[in-house]
Formats: C-alpha cells, sequence, structure tokens
C-alpha cells in the first residue's frame, strides 16, 4: 500500500546545496504545486539557510460549493461560511499526507525544528490543522489568507510542542473568498490559547502582494536563520 507522501507529487527548489531547512508550501482549493513556486525567486533569502521548498499538489476530489466539480482540494467545502459544517475526515487524510512530507524531509536529514509549514487560503488550514497538533517542535506555521479549521478540537488535539511555534498570519481586508472575519476569529482563538501570533494584513482580495512576500521573507530569515 502507498505511503500518505507518495500520493503527492511535489516541486522541490533548493536555494543552495546541501539544504538545512525546509518549507512545505501547500497551495489553494483548485490550485496545483505550481502555484507558488515563482514566489520563491522573489522572497529575499540571504539571511535564511539553504532551503528546500517542497510545493506538493492536492489530490482531486468533488466539491460541494462549486456544484461538485472535480478539482485539486485539500477536503471538501460544503459553503461558503467554510466553518458551519466541515469536511473533518477529508481534513485528517490531508493532515497525514502533511505529516508524511515532514517524516520524509526528517528521513533525509532535516529536523523538525527547521522545517516550516506554509500554505495559502486551504493550504493555510492544513497548515494549522497539522502543525498544530505535530508532536515535535516545528519552525514555523505560514499562514497566507485562510482560516482554523476543526476549531473546537484544538483545545484537546494541539500538542504542546508547538505552543510556542512562530505562527505568521497574513489576510487580505478585501478578501471575498475567506472574509476577514473569518481569519481575524481565527487569529483571536489563536491568541486565546496562546500562541504567538505575527498579524498582518494587506489591501488586496484572495490573493498574495508584493509587500506581503517582502514580509514572509523576512519572517523566514527569522526562522530560519543562517
Amino acid at each position: 500500500m502507498s505511503s500518505p507522501a507518495a500520493l503527492l507529487q511535489t516541486i522541490e527548489i533548493e536555494t543552495a546545496p546541501n539544504p538545512a531547512a525546509a518549507v512545505i508550501w501547500l497551495h489553494g482549493l483548485g490550485a496545483d504545486g505550481n502555484d507558488f513556486v515563482p514566489i520563491v525567486r522573489e522572497l529575499d533569502l540571504s539571511g535564511s539557510q539553504p532551503i528546500r521548498f517542497i510545493f506538493p499538489t492536492a489530490p482531486t476530489m468533488p466539491v460541494t460549493v462549486n456544484g461538485g466539480y472535480v478539482m485539486r482540494a485539500w477536503y471538501d467545502i460544503f459553503g461558503p461560511d467554510l466553518v458551519r459544517r466541515e469536511d473533518e475526515p477529508g481534513l485528517r487524510a490531508s493532515q497525514a499526507m502533511v505529516e508524511a512530507l515532514i517524516a520524509k524531509e526528517k528521513a533525509r536529514g532535516i529536523p523538525a525544528e527547521r522545517i516550516v509549514l506554509a500554505g495559502f487560503s486551504q493550504g493555510c488550514a492544513m497548515t494549522l490543522q497539522t502543525g498544530l497538533r505535530h508532536p515535535e517542535k516545528l519552525a514555523g506555521l505560514m499562514c497566507l489568507s485562510g482560516y482554523l479549521p476543526l476549531a473546537g478540537t484544538i483545545a484537546v488535539e494541539s500538542s504542546s510542542a508547538n505552543q510556542t511555534t512562530p505562527i505568521f498570519m497574513a489576510h487580505g481586508r478585501q478578501d471575498p473568498v475567506v472574509v476577514m472575519q473569518r481569519a481575524e476569529e481565527s487569529r483571536d482563538l489563536l491568541n486565546t490559547f496562546g500562541y504567538q501570533i505575527e498579524w498582518h494584513e494587506y489591501q488586496m482580495q484572495h490573493s498574495v502582494c508584493q509587500e506581503e512576500i517582502e514580509d514572509v521573507g523576512q519572517w523566514l530569515a527569522r526562522v530560519l536563520p543562517k
């Protein structure tokens, strides 16, 4: 039987030979692993360790909110509010895939504390779903234009290992897909549980902007220093 990681196609970019750190970057609904590849060359990583960026592509599945259209997705979405009814089996299945990617990097010699989980939209949700529960301390969680899924289970399922892991959260003020309120509610709940959130908001919709890319590069240099 194939391992969860083997189910995912990935694109890898190394910023220098012999990377000492890894960033596993998860795309959003309907995209694929190519989506954020161009951003790597826009990041100022001069203050960081050599990094291996891993961009996995999600499986295909029918997505309810899009009329059952089959597309790349980490989990199903039942309605535009995102959280009233959630695809818990899908979230947990993709969590296992992300955990397998972490294990693969560890097997290649990169310890958990030098691995960043990152994601946009659904990928952001998977970053929080996986990172807050991971049993070893990670270098950081980069959460772009997304939200906290299965919020009601965090109190009992979160791992103390990542209680102090740096969390970068960024959102567009005009986001019509994951509305600002949803992101703010996620931030506030995480703050309630004692997580240290570095919060950024930008004049944009459900996208990425240059200012955000600069902030991401600076944050990566802090959590993955030379």
